[in-house]
């Protein structure tokens, strides 16, 4: 036997449903702001990075200038990170756009771009585990080669 849902080519909202979407919604902006503000303070802070290495004692030590590799690290993870902040923003207004509306489109943007905020979170996660994974192994060859 099929699934009911499977036998529809529409779902019906339930008053439930859109009060849950209506506060996700909210929620949705609330931390998406908070994103975009940290972006800013991120890009900011990055620029003082390169000053505070320069005041450091053994920043003569090093034979390249550390503070700009950090400073450039920092506006590469930031302008990385713009792309789920963005999505989880459009989320947010298109989510509220369509329940004012009740447009089906503007429902189907809504949640694409929900789609494309967790894709990218689940993206970005596989990599980092991944690498995660490559400097244990570096880090225990190289302690093992060493014993």
């Amino acid at each position: 036997m099929q699934n009911a849902i499977t036998e529809l080519e529409q779902i019906t909202l339930t008053s439930s449903a859109k009060n849950f979407l209506r506060e996700t919604a909210k929620w949705a902006k609330f931390l998406s702001i908070a994103g975009f503000i940290a972006l800013a303070l991120m890009l900011m802070g990055s620029f003082f990075i390169s000053a505070f290495y320069h005041t450091l004692p053994q920043a003569d030590l090093i034979p390249f200038d550390l503070g700009i590799v950090v400073t450039l690290i920092y506006i590469v993870v930031a302008l990385i990170y713009i792309f789920p902040v963005y999505y989880l923003y459009q989320f947010s207004a298109k989510m509220k756009e369509a329940l004012i509306s009740k447009d089906d489109a503007v429902l189907v943007t809504a949640f694409e771009m929900l789609k494309s905020h967790y894709k990218f979170i689940g993206v970005s996660t596989i990599i980092t585990l991944s690498i995660y994974v490559l400097l244990a192994i570096i880090i225990f060859s190289g302690v093992l080669s060493a014993a």
